[in-house]
């Protein structure tokens, strides 16, 4: 009998309660006697789980319009995940598992784009959402919600919801005017077994308190998000008292205890070891957000010294995360007496010719639109250096931005100011060809859905700001050999958490400790006045909060508009026609030692 998935919606959802049955008959871990002296029953059930598929079904990658691969040959997308999905339950039998996932779904590829702003799944006799249709297809019986779920606008984001077959879990989603619950907080499945008495599973669901930062314009007024310990803390026992046997989080947050938004909100951001450490009652946790491979780890519980399994599968798809339950019947109650995890690669297989068939049309129709010519290009253009060398490719970016609020800011208060730009290479592939540009190249080079701002800043705090980014560098003497591979990403910092900035000259040297690599600033040719007022075209995950620089997220808003940057980027490339490098390319920084350029 297959699995009954219930979505748990209306007034149910808001309540936070339901239960979803899932029938058939389990196959027992071992014989199982009757009567005094036998063996004890048990029962054993698998949990799989997915996190961070950021728009992915297939093996493709839309930016560069051919297969995905990486350096280590991985595979993405729901298609793989699919037949690993089968795999498994062919294995344990289909009623003895149960699929979930850790958020960050509908956003990410030209895919999940296409269907939220070229043909979207909101307009009348819409389409429905292709991560919804390959989920329901697989089979899935709940997602938490990820940040990344909000970034277009709440009302794509319950389309959303309506076309899944399954609910999407937020226990830390409130009403910002009821404080209730805005998305099912939890939902709880049953597994039958041979021995009568059915295994309640609890799923939890909870997501990332930097909504409230990251997507602002979306949800403030509507929702706010409190802590994952909070609620954790409030949902764990009452699923307990409701007759939970197993309870397991899908918590859209990792596992470092860290924020990126320093103080802007009360609530860590990667919380789910402390969820685990600090609230009893828990024996899992999918845990998204940091696109982290973790298989198993255990954290110990404070309260009651119980190990909390915890894995996170790779991101888009590249593994699949299993949960294995052992339980046995002791004083009338299912009790867990073993729980661990493992992943599976997804490259071990073959895409699910079931999930491919599916959406054909789909896939066909995003390959047509991304492949579309929007312009030319003089010469070829690469982020392949550009972590460690100002390149004409970034230069673009900050052209268009420093354009754009120049036009929007023009004949107001502030049209005489200078206007400086910040930028990140988002991707160490992205290229623009020489020739034929199309719609691709633009998006690949700013894969994200950020929007733009104009803040306010004094030359101080453009000081501030740039030696908050070169902490990016890993400190590196004058006489030691430069390797570009170990040069980088210092403290874990992304790559998106590195801003080059436009519109004035700086060296930065990598000898010096954090906080004073900043030298020889200049705006116009003389040194920078710290007094001196600037205009920052800004993005919005950079102006709320996110990176955690500093003074940008409390300066004056004197523009902002909800156009997404790579729009801008390729509305820019259309109108000019022809894109040529040697117009907009300037060095304004580059990295020294002692006064010594690198390269």
């Amino acid at each position: 009998m297959p699995l009954n998935r219930r979505t748990f919606l209306g007034t149910s959802a808001a309540a936070g309660a339901g239960v979803a049955m899932a029938g058939g008959v389990a196959v027992p871990a071992e014989a199982h006697g009757r009567g005094h002296g036998r063996p004890p029953k048990r029962y054993s059930f698998t949990v799989m789980g997915t996190t961070d598929l950021h728009g992915n079904v297939f093996n493709w990658d839309y930016f560069t319009d051919k297969e995905f691969d990486d350096k280590a040959h991985n595979d993405v997308g729901l298609a793989k995940i699919s037949t690993l999905v089968d795999q498994v339950r062919a294995e344990k039998g289909r009623p003895n598992t149960l699929m979930i996932d850790a958020g960050d779904t509908i956003q990410g590829t030209q895919l999940s784009y296409y269907y939220a702003k070229i043909d979207p799944i909101t307009a009348k006799r819409g389409p429905v959402h292709p991560m919804a249709q390959a989920m329901n297809a697989i089979g899935y019986d709940a997602a938490a919600l990820g940040n990344h779920e909000f970034n277009y606008g709440i009302p794509v984001l319950r389309k959303f919801e309506e076309q899944c077959d399954f609910p999407l879990l937020g226990a830390n989603a409130l009403d910002a005017k009821t404080l209730r619950p805005a998305f099912a907080p939890y939902v709880i499945k049953r597994m039958r077994t041979p021995h009568g008495p059915d295994v309640r599973v609890a799923i939890l669901g909870l997501t990332n308190p930097g909504i409230a930062i990251w997507d602002k314009v979306n949800v403030s007024g509507k929702m706010v998000f409190p802590g994952l310990e909070e609620q954790a803390a409030k949902y764990v026992p009452r699923l307990r008292s409701m007759g939970a046997d197993v309870v397991i989080v899908s918590a859209h947050s990792g596992t470092s205890g860290t924020s990126s938004y320093g103080d802007q909100v009360p609530y860590v951001e990667n919380a789910a070891a402390l969820v685990a450490e600090q609230v009893p009652g828990i024996d899992a946790i999918l845990v998204g957000h940091a696109h982290l491979e973790i298989p198993e780890y255990f954290v110990e519980n404070k309260e009651t010294g119980k190990k909390v399994v915890l894995s996170e599968p790779l991101k888009w798809g590249q593994r699949l995360t299993l949960f294995d339950f052992d339980l046995v019947w002791e004083k009338g109650r299912w009790v867990v007496e073993r729980a661990g995890s493992q992943v599976l690669n997804s490259n071990t297989v073959a895409e699910d010719p079931k999930i491919t068939g599916l959406l054909a049309d789909e896939h066909k129709k995003v390959v047509a639109y991304v492949n579309q010519v929007i312009g030319t290009s003089t010469v070829a253009m690469t982020t392949a250096e550009a972590a460690w060398k100002d390149e004409p490719i970034i230069d673009l970016i900050n052209v268009v931005q420093a354009e754009t609020v120049k036009a929007a800011l023009a004949g107001g208060e502030y049209a005489s100011l200078p206007v400086l730009s910040q930028a990140s290479c988002f991707s160490r592939t992205a290229q623009i060809p020489a020739g034929d540009v199309t719609i691709k190249d633009a998006a690949g080079l700013y894969p994200f859905e950020n929007t733009l701002e104009a803040r306010l800043l004094t030359g101080a705090q453009v000081r501030d700001y740039l030696e908050f980014s070169a902490r990016y560098y890993v400190q590196t003497a004058a006489d030691v050999p430069v390797d570009t591979a170990k040069l980088t990403n210092a403290g874990d910092t992304p790559d998106y958490n590195y801003d080059a900035v436009s519109g004035l000259t700086y060296d930065i040297d990598i000898a010096k400790p954090n906080g004073s690599r900043i030298v020889n600033l200049s705006f116009e040719g003389k040194a920078i006045d710290p007094a001196a007022q600037f205009v920052l075209a800004v993005n919005n995950y950079r102006a709320s909060g996110g990176g955690n620089f500093p003074h940008v997220p409390g300066a004056k808003q004197l523009w902002a508009n909800s156009e997404e940057i790579r729009n801008t980027i390729i509305a820019w490339v259309q109108a000019k026609g022809s894109v040529d490098g040697s117009q907009f390319a300037s060095v304004d920084w580059r990295l020294t030692r002692d006064g010594k350029p690198v390269f």
